[in-house]
């Protein structure tokens, strides 16, 4: 998935966190407008659902799931064995090194890309592995993205008790925003057809199921910590962010998103 750094995650327990970002994938999805022939690259396919989900809509096409994460691509490969699913196929690739040479005609990216803080070395390689015409679709945390967790994360983070766990320690994120964006695109030769930032509500069932997506998906800050100290620090920066943004009438914990979306075209 990235290119900056490398982190131990626990592929189950992502997987059994991240049904939000599937739920936005499946929209990603239903935009495509697939003929169901397309060779499709997935960047950042993390336990692979969702490139399973694109497999199905490509009864004679087929579909390539990369992730830098060897843990992740070990569970997509036994949830969704060769066996069961011809057209899918899943290898560990880190996304700055793409090696594919106009190979798809379309690239297509969920939840991944903002884990890499340099975008060149990503966008150049999705541009040689794509075949002439070729599309590619992506989403991922854009400027403003999960603020108020942000907040409250260095609210803790400032703290004595964990102070000495941040010493030099840089935001890991690439989040950002469409003006920024728009000239790497056309620097790298695309053709921009759509790019905006889009808002959206993330909703965590219970107080738990927040806590579990901030243990699976913010590992910059974790990897941090020490590993028996762990816990304690995702209930403080919990009990903060649940203090400044309680939870509604159902129980229910809201996280507001920013999502940076592109299409673009590879000339011909």
């Amino acid at each position: 998935m990235n290119g900056n750094a490398t982190f131990q995650w626990d592929a189950q327990d992502y997987a059994n966190h991240s049904s939000v970002q599937q739920t936005w994938a499946r929209d990603l999805i239903a935009g495509l407008g697939l003929n169901g022939d397309e060779t499709v690259l997935d960047i950042g396919c993390g336990d692979g659902k969702v490139t399973a989900e694109i497999a199905a809509c490509l009864p004679k096409g087929s579909v390539t799931g990369i992730d830098s994460s060897a843990e992740m691509i070990a569970l997509a490969g036994k949830t969704f064995p060769p066996a069961c699913r011809p057209n899918l196929s899943f290898r560990v690739v880190d996304a700055c090194r793409l090696p594919f040479q106009a190979q798809f005609d379309l690239v297509f990216s969920n939840a991944a890309l903002h884990w890499i803080r340099d975008h060149q070395p990503v966008l150049e390689g999705i541009h040689r592995a794509l075949k002439p015409s070729g599309r590619a679709v992506a989403q991922m945390g854009g400027r403003g993205n999960a603020s108020q967790v942000i907040a409250a994360v260095e609210t803790i983070m400032a703290q004595n008790e964990w102070q000495c766990c941040f010493d030099d320690f840089a935001f890991p994120y690439g989040f950002y925003a469409p003006e920024e964006y728009e000239p790497w695109l056309v620097a790298m030769g695309f053709v921009v057809v759509r790019l905006e930032l889009i808002p959206k509500d993330m909703i965590h069932d219970t107080e738990k199921a927040f806590k579990g997506w901030f243990r699976t998906t913010w590992l910059p800050y974790l990897a941090r910590v020490p590993e028996d100290a762990r816990e304690h620090f995702i209930e403080a920066v919990t009990a903060v962010y649940c203090k400044a943004h309680p939870a509604d009438p159902a129980g229910q914990i809201h996280t507001q998103m920013q999502r940076l979306e592109f299409e673009v075209i590879k000339p011909a």
